[in-house]
């Protein structure tokens, strides 16, 4: 099975980022411009809907912001959202409408898509997040390699070379990881794919397919 593309993954009417993945075929191609399209894109934003809560922080007036939470600029944090107690954003962050943004979470340089949950003790950093996709307690999205070198995307013997030293995770629309897994640098699940608690998760796990504890993959009966 090939890397998934954008199309394969994600549907992109789900977010505001949707013009930065024009041109683009893989979704980690975004991140090195995510910073810039957010500073735009906040400036741009109806002064009715959002308010800017601090220097380039624009949250919707419907969001719900908790006061021990830690947000810094360029972020943009959608209608509905709930962003809980002692939550870490740190910059270049489009977080959609919907999403829950829990205790101790931390994001930094990453796109949300709508509905998505990320509710406790987790780590999101240089990663895409699709629609409805889920994290359980305490997963990781590991975006940095210990030897420090640049992070590729592998699937049996295909290689892309990135060009990056920072990719996390790309979930795909409808993707739920169980608890306390680890998503390795560069790895990307596909749509509805469930993983399970205490995986992880190297390279690319198929749509609609099951990674179970035992690092074995079968399809998903939906």
């Amino acid at each position: 099975m090939a890397i998934p593309p954008i199309d394969r993954l994600l549907d992109l009417s789900h977010t505001l980022a949707a013009p930065l993945f024009d041109g683009k075929r893989y979704a980690w191609e975004i991140l090195p411009h995510l910073k810039d399209f957010i500073r735009e894109l906040g400036a741009s934003l109806p002064r009715g809907e959002y308010t800017e809560i601090a220097p380039e922080v624009w949250a919707h007036k419907t969001a719900t912001i908790a006061p021990t939470a830690l947000i810094a600029g360029p972020t943009v944090i959608g209608a509905g959202t709930e962003v809980r107690h002692c939550a870490f954003i740190r910059g270049a962050a489009l977080v959609g409408e919907g999403c829950v943004v829990g205790n101790s979470t931390e994001i930094k340089n990453a796109v949300i898509f709508d509905n998505v949950q990320i509710p406790h003790y987790n780590y999101v950093g240089d990663s895409v997040l699709g629609f409805r996709s889920h994290m359980g307690a305490g997963v990781v999205a590991s975006n940095f390699r210990s030897d420090k070198g640049n992070v590729n995307v592998h699937d049996g013997d295909e290689t892309i070379v990135t060009g990056l030293r920072k990719l996390g995770t790309i979930l795909g629309d409808g993707a739920d990881v169980g608890c306390n897994s680890v998503l390795c640098p560069g790895s990307v699940v596909g749509r509805d794919s469930i993983i399970y608690p205490l995986s992880r998760v190297r390279g690319v796990v198929p749509e609609r397919s099951i990674l179970k504890g035992d690092g074995s993959v079968v399809p998903r009966k939906i």
